[in-house]
């Protein structure tokens, strides 16, 4: 994953109406925290936020935060927006370590077709939109793909049935399901349409079966 640098400076007043100021004049207040150290007041430009916003990596970019003491690895932790506008208000970034795993939320995506949900008139319900890993600062994935081919009606995918990329472990429950092939009215028509015709394929046969005993019961009493 590429990393973003990123200038922040020290020594910004605290409170509502310098944060406020700071805003106007194109900086964003932020917080650098992690590791054992004392949190770090400081702000970063506002442009320079949002080029590092927009990667393909989006929150969960790598950023190195260049500061007076000197370069430190991050990622943002908690990011605050306008209610309406949705201007960056505040950033808390983390320290870490590149040699150390991190804990970070990633979008998960799913792929494939779950042909025997559709034919059945069903539809994939995704209840879990983000897949909390475990990670390298330079393994951490830009999204985690689930296939769900082998998804059918009532029955669900979990977390365990990820193929994960090398080095991300799951950081929770591996029994949590995120994906469900639901049930529609179209689906109980489906089935019941499904059910009718496996009836009627057994009363064929027992039928069938039924004159195959007659005939053989006059060939018996013909010889």
């Amino acid at each position: 994953m590429a990393m973003n640098l990123l200038k922040a400076e020290t020594g910004r007043e605290l409170g509502t109406r310098p944060s406020r100021r700071l805003r106007r004049s194109g900086r964003v207040p932020a917080v650098v925290y992690g590791m054992g150290s004392e949190p770090l007041t400081v702000s970063v430009d506002k442009t320079d936020l949002r080029v590092a916003l927009t990667t393909e990596a989006g929150l969960n970019a790598l950023i190195t935060l260049d500061l007076d003491a000197g370069r430190q690895l991050s990622i943002i932790k908690d990011l605050q927006r306008h209610p309406v506008r949705r201007d960056v208000l505040h950033v808390d970034f983390l320290r870490i370590d590149a040699d150390q795993e991190v804990e970070v939320d990633i979008p998960l995506v799913l792929t494939g077709e779950a042909k025997k949900v559709t034919q059945a008139s069903g539809m994939v319900d995704q209840v879990m939109h983000h897949l909390t890993v475990l990670a390298k600062p330079a393994d951490i994935p830009v999204e985690v793909t689930a296939d769900v081919s082998d998804l059918e009606v009532g029955s669900s995918l979990r977390v365990s049935d990820i193929d994960l990329p090398a080095g991300v472990i799951p950081a929770g429950d591996p029994d949590a399901t995120f994906a469900v092939g639901l049930i529609t009215r179209s689906t109980k028509e489906y089935l019941r349409q499904l059910k009718a015709e496996e009836e009627a394929a057994e009363a064929l046969i027992v039928m069938g079966e039924a004159a195959e005993d007659e005939e053989a019961v006059e060939d018996e009493e013909e010889s």
